[in-house]
């Protein structure tokens, strides 16, 4: 059976780490499943949202895998890891995507996390970066995290190595809601259906223009969008926009 499943759900794209019995811990063979599937739902035209999660109850995903010759085999002739182009491919996907946190969040998941634009929690989730108790530190993970919680939380959690819980995660800025386990998918659903409803094209431009903008003053952000309003004005989606507020109806998304 494969370590990542793929399944097309509507607008949706859910990938699945599937390895439950090892806490859905990263090898290769995870990291290639999910670039595939990543691959995928960027090219389908139908998918407006891609869903990461991991199979099972107990966890999102372990970090990864201890075991030797599974996630510490680094292949050293290469001028970068699969996991951090992972990372950089869903960094610049023009899709949204959804982490679906399920349980244990650790290590290596807590950068999958990362790299998604949305992420919603179980109440029942753990999260950490226990990597310091086997002698390393979360390297790749910091590069984002540091990005959305403050430096001296994001420090604590890398030199403590302890875990926190979804609250703590919610408060940080590492995921946008928490759910009863019960109730994760009503809510997960209730996200989707709001994401959805928005112009592809304003949401592909709109991601592009946020990237950009990330390291960028203020006021070179200003002049920026300045040049980005006046190209999506002309996008198709910005006249159906227009159009159907001027009708009081649903506008029906080109997507160009």
């Amino acid at each position: 059976m494969s370590v990542v499943l793929h399944e097309k759900r509507g607008n949706t794209f859910w990938i699945t780490i599937n390895r439950p019995d090892k806490r859905n811990a990263i090898n290769n063979e995870v990291i290639a499943g999910i670039a595939e599937g990543w691959r995928k739902a960027e090219a389908d035209d139908e998918v407006r949202v891609i869903i990461l999660t991991g199979a099972g109850e107990k966890a999102f995903c372990a970090g990864g895998d201890l075991q030797p010759g599974q996630g510490f085999a680094f292949d050293l002739s290469k001028p970068s890891l699969p996991y951090a182009d992972l990372i950089r491919m869903a960094l610049a996907s023009n899709k949204i995507s959804i982490a679906r946190i399920n349980g244990a969040c650790l290590a290596g998941g807590m950068g999958l996390l990362a790299m998604t634009d949305f992420a919603v929690a179980a109440d029942n989730a753990r999260f950490g970066l226990p990597e310091v108790k086997v002698g390393v530190f979360p390297m790749q993970v910091i590069s984002l995290l540091q990005r959305f919680a403050p430096k001296r939380i994001v420090a604590e959690w890398c030199m403590t190595g302890e875990l926190f819980d979804a609250d703590e995660a919610l408060r940080n800025g590492l995921v946008n809601h928490v759910a009863e386990a019960g109730a994760l998918d009503a809510k997960l659903e209730w996200m989707v259906e709001r994401l959805a409803k928005s112009s592809p094209t304003a949401v592909r431009r709109g991601k592009y223009a946020m990237r950009a903008m990330a390291d960028m003053s203020v006021e070179e952000a200003l002049a920026y969008c300045e040049s980005q309003i006046v190209l999506l004005a002309m996008t198709e989606d910005a006249k159906e926009g227009m159009a159907a507020f001027a009708e009081k109806r649903p506008p029906v998304w080109p997507g160009r």
